[in-house]
């Protein structure tokens, strides 16, 4: 264990959850009560919850899935709140040997909420030791080398595991079978996300109008991470304007200006559409074909932009490639079939 003490771990591992917002004021949620939307996981969990609360047990391992920004993070938070246990969170891309798992794992309280992000893109030889710390609560710990190499069984104290992801059939059967709850997060609905906004907007002490708050929702890609981040901007544009509180026209002058279309596209949307219809007779293509067309990395193409425009029915994923649909054309003011060459301007 001497690799280990001497170690500092502080690179992998928070003890809380540090935002990424710009303003003092956390716009995440801190109990289960404040966090809209997801009606289904938040009232198994807090049974769940309850539960582990009156046995005074670890609460059973969890399994997030869903795209980017919809809320996995802030719920795993959110469950060490309510537990009133301790909160460390990582990324499987930051556990790269075995000792970095082992050194996180040993220094936690009982019953710490540990939150894995991307758990999908752990390494074998961690996740295989991930297995045994989640049944058993203990850690296999190899001391020596070659012949007079030994393993030892480390226990730790009972936590709960909360692993993350956006790409559900990436998880490890294994992995998937040793969580107690597997829930999917889905897209936000539009009076959801209106919710959301005005909320945040009070805690940003900006006020907001109720069609403005809806036409925001409407172009938010069904996730509240777009919806914080394009109401500051639009808070911005009030402010240089003069005015404490985002209206109607503020919002459909600043989504013009954001390039943010009515269905909540951005310019990287229009894009992807664009180059299948204009490089790849609108498909099939490949992903990583797409991806380098674009200019963007296959992980941010797959798990940020395809969700959302499959959502909106203008992407087809088949076993062939990527699909631009009649929609798609329709949206982009194309006639279907043309190669986009001659397309005019949506804003």
């Amino acid at each position: 264990m001497e690799d280990i003490e001497n170690t500092d771990f502080s690179a992998i591992v928070r003890a809380d959850l540090k935002d990424s917002y710009e303003d003092n004021d956390s716009l995440r949620p801190q109990m289960l009560n404040d966090f809209l939307g997801q009606e289904g996981i938040k009232k198994n969990l807090k049974t769940f919850i309850e539960a582990a609360k009156q046995r005074q047990e670890p609460l059973d391992h969890l399994l997030l899935i869903g795209p980017p920004g919809l809320g996995k993070t802030t719920l795993a938070q959110i469950t060490a709140h309510e537990l009133g246990v301790d909160f460390k969170v990582t990324s499987a891309p930051a556990l790269d040997k075995p000792k970095d798992l082992a050194g996180i794992l040993s220094t936690i309280t009982e019953r710490t909420v540990f939150f894995i992000d991307e758990i999908h893109r752990l390494k074998p030889a961690i996740e295989e030791m991930l297995y045994i710390a989640m049944e058993d609560f203990e850690l296999d710990w190899i001391i020596g080398q070659g012949a007079a190499a030994r393993t030892v069984r480390i226990p730790i104290p009972p936590f709960t595991l909360i692993g993350a992801t956006t790409k559900d059939g990436s998880v490890s059967t294994l992995l998937r079978s040793r969580n107690g709850f597997i829930h999917g997060f889905e897209f936000y609905t539009k009076e959801e996300l209106a919710s959301i906004i005005r909320r945040s907007a009070g805690i940003l002490e900006v006020g907001i109008e109720q069609d403005a708050a809806m036409l925001l929702a409407q172009c938010c890609r069904g996730t509240p991470r777009v919806a914080n981040r394009v109401l500051r901007r639009m808070r911005d544009f009030a402010q240089v304007e003069g005015r404490n509180t985002i209206t109607l026209d503020i919002v459909d002058n600043g989504l013009k200006r954001l390039e943010i279309d009515e269905l909540g596209l951005e310019k990287y949307d229009r894009e992807i559409l664009l180059s299948i219809i204009q490089n790849f007779g609108g498909g099939p293509v490949g992903a990583e074909t797409l991806a380098i067309s674009i200019g963007e990395s296959m992980d941010t193409l797959e798990d940020y932009y395809e969700p959302y425009l499959i959502q909106c029915g203008l992407l087809q994923r088949t076993p062939r490639g990527r699909i631009v649909t009649p929609k798609a054309y329709e949206h982009l003011g194309l006639k279907y079939g043309d190669n986009g060459n001659n397309q005019g301007t949506l804003f």
